[in-house]
């Protein structure tokens, strides 16, 4: 008799701190006692029993999210920071590059015309060059230039770079040449879009091909718009050897990595101070 006490006391005592356990608790401990017993009438009854928890509302602990979800999230947020600042970038660069283009063309105008006189005057041929050239992801587009060389320069050599004192270049060629004026019509190819103000120059597609096979990287110069001036056009001269393109490479993709509308600006004051001076013509 006494022991059937005891134990009927001790189930009391066991319901009473089930029942005082917070419903998620409780339940656990309700389907243990389930599976080990036989007694799912009583059980089920206990289930659906009123707990002193339930009579006071429960404040759910918000759990710190773990640090591989924070990494990944932060990691989602700073993409679409970046994405969105060279989605501007490129807005801005573009508005910039017609704006400039348009100017440049209407106050060289007189100059382009003057050019064109003498051209047709000096030497016979073209007045305006076209030559195919390489541009972003490797298209291919005409790029136009004052023409500064003999007709035919190139039938029987092929695609060459021009060399110091080349034979090739007529006598007002080398001027244009020394003062880049044979490289303004190119505003033109900036305005349709072929090419932006800063940039790595663009160059022929036969040359490409070789020079990819020679200098590490290369064709990550593709990876941008071509420019009608750049960072190697202000720092270096013209090319003249497999040398003189691989430190030009080292330009562009330094420019290419750390590229900015302040940086394009200074760009564009130093190529003013390299057309005055002449700076590495040929």
């Amino acid at each position: 008799m006494k022991m059937r006490v005891r134990i009927f006391c001790i189930t009391l005592t066991f319901f009473a701190v089930v029942l005082a356990l917070e419903p998620v608790y409780r339940n656990k401990i309700i389907l243990a006692v389930s599976f080990l017993s036989d007694s799912r009438v009583s059980v089920e009854t206990l289930k659906n029993m009123p707990s002193v928890a339930q009579t006071e509302p429960v404040q759910q602990k918000t759990r710190a999210p773990e640090p591989a979800t924070l990494i990944l999230m932060l990691g989602g947020i700073t993409g679409i920071l970046v994405q969105s600042a060279k989605k501007a970038f490129e807005q801005v660069k573009r508005a910039i590059d017609i704006v400039l283009a348009v100017f440049g063309l209407t106050i060289t105008s007189p100059v382009l015309i003057f050019a064109a006189l003498l051209i047709k005057l000096d030497s016979k041929g073209p007045i305006i060059y076209k030559q195919l050239r390489l541009g972003r992801d490797n298209k291919v587009f005409e790029i136009y230039k004052l023409r500064s060389m003999r007709q035919d320069a190139e039938k029987g050599t092929g695609a060459v770079w021009a060399k110091k004192n080349d034979p090739r270049i007529t006598n007002l060629g080398r001027i244009l040449r020394k003062s880049r004026i044979d490289e303004i019509p190119q505003l033109i190819n900036v305005f349709r879009g072929d090419m932006s103000i800063v940039g790595p120059r663009p160059e022929r597609p036969e040359l490409v091909l070789q020079l990819k096979q020679h200098i590490r990287d290369y064709e990550k110069r593709l990876q941008v718009k071509p420019g009608l001036t750049g960072l190697a056009q202000v720092l270096h001269k013209y090319d003249e050897s497999i040398e003189d393109v691989k430190k030009k490479v080292y330009y562009d993709l330094l420019y290419i990595q750390n590229r900015n509308l302040t940086t394009d600006l200074r760009i564009i004051a130093q190529t003013f101070g390299v057309v005055f001076t002449g700076k590495g013509a040929n």
